[in-house]
């Protein structure tokens, strides 16, 4: 009998250090990368692109797939998620932003995300006006909303069954996983250090051209500038993962893409620009303004032997941008630049006038279109390469078919 109980007694210790599987510490490492991973994946498939933005619709079965899994492994609510990024795109950058850096300053969205998550999670009155179109089921009720913190204590359990005591730290990464990927670098650095493929009406960047770690979601910037398209790439450059794994359920049937980025099209050059071309401009607007940024930055490499190198420096990272983007300290240098080379002073002008046509909302739509022929005509007989360039390309932009 004692024998019996001191085999018993070294299984059980045997199970408690090594667990079911009796794995490598490499292996396990792997394996708790996968399995945030696929967490990743439901936040950024499920939550973010299906739920928040009604991107693609998702068939049933991968839809409560990754109910389930973001319960056992984050405790997070569709109907609160969803919430608080509609409320957080709806006042981008402004007062009533859930979690912007812009409000709150990065040190305090990067290490305290989850805790501005959470506060805005008990603003009822954000949940009941952003919260609409999210589960209401029996299974969502009593189960995902209602015990959401049986689904992180569960996964506890499995956890330290598969993987022993080495089951508690791959449970804390994973539930450290989405605090941080998310709230905190998505949500604080997508919002304050990057590159930017469109000038975006907030401070969105892309962490970096290829999604992959947050599932696609460092391509922050072109999200916002297209929030209801599924995929989140834009260039030939850029990788996003989620679309990957959506275009795979696409094609077994699980999804369906309703949304991806607009692109323009272009045919012969128009005699002038006349309302198609409006129509194409407004439906292109970021496109074809980052095409006059890529021409105004060529120019600035053009004129800098007229300027300092503080002017060019400052002029090659922030000439292009809106004004209201332009941080104080360098708008000093700005001015000096635009000084010093009337042709990029005259860019600059050419690009705020041309911004407003379509801003100009007072305006009719034959107004607009003789405003945007006034402005192909000045940029043409300006003298100045990339602006005629840029016209001539203006005026053979086509809205493309769907």
């Amino acid at each position: 009998m004692f024998l019996t109980d001191s085999v018993a007694f070294d299984a059980l210790i045997d199970w408690m250090g090594h667990g079911l599987f009796n794995l490598a510490w490499w292996q396990v490492l792997l394996i708790t990368l996968g399995l945030t991973h696929i967490t990743i994946a439901s936040v950024t498939i499920y939550l973010h692109r299906h739920s928040a933005h009604r991107a693609l619709d998702l068939h049933p079965i991968p839809a409560h797939f990754f109910r389930f899994w973001l319960w056992l492994t984050t405790g997070q609510v569709t109907k609160e998620w969803t919430a608080i990024h509609r409320k957080h795109h709806a006042k981008c950058e402004r007062e009533g932003d859930p979690h912007s850096p812009v409000v709150y300053g990065i040190k305090k969205v990067f290490w305290e995300g989850a805790e501005l998550y959470r506060a805005e999670a008990k603003n009822q009155e954000t949940l009941e006006r952003y919260g609409h179109n999210t589960p209401t089921d029996w299974i969502e009720r009593h189960v995902y909303t209602g015990r959401s913190a049986w689904g992180v204590a569960l996964m506890l359990i499995i956890d330290v069954a598969l993987f022993g005591f080495l089951g508690l730290t791959v449970w804390a990464v994973q539930m450290a996983w989405i605090p941080v990927t998310a709230a905190g670098i998505i949500n604080g650095i997508g919002h304050w250090w990057g590159y930017r493929n469109f000038e975006a009406q907030d401070a969105s960047t892309n962490i970096s051209p290829w999604g992959i770690i947050i599932g696609g979601e460092e391509l922050h910037n072109n999200h916002h500038t297209y929030p209801t398209s599924a995929k989140l790439s834009v260039k030939p450059y850029e990788f996003d993962i989620g679309w990957m794994y959506i275009t795979i359920l696409s094609k077994l049937g699980l999804a369906t893409v309703k949304k991806t980025p607009p692109r323009a099209a272009y045919g012969d050059v128009r005699p002038v620009a006349d309302e198609k071309t409006l129509e194409a401009l407004i439906a292109n607007r970021y496109e074809v303004m980052a095409n006059y940024a890529r021409g105004l930055r060529a120019t600035v490499a053009q004129e800098g032997s007229k300027l300092s190198d503080a002017m060019l420096r400052d002029a090659r990272l922030w000439l292009h941008r809106d004004a209201e983007k332009v941080p104080a300290n360098v708008q000093g240098q700005l001015v000096q630049a635009r000084k010093a080379s009337p042709v990029l002073d005259k860019m600059v002008c050419m690009r705020e006038e041309l911004r407003h046509i379509w801003l100009n909302s007072s305006a009719s739509r034959e107004q607009m279109a003789a405003d945007l022929q006034a402005w192909c005509k000045r940029a043409e007989d300006s003298g100045i390469a990339a602006l005629r360039d840029f016209s001539m390309k203006l005026r053979s932009v086509r809205v493309k078919a769907a």
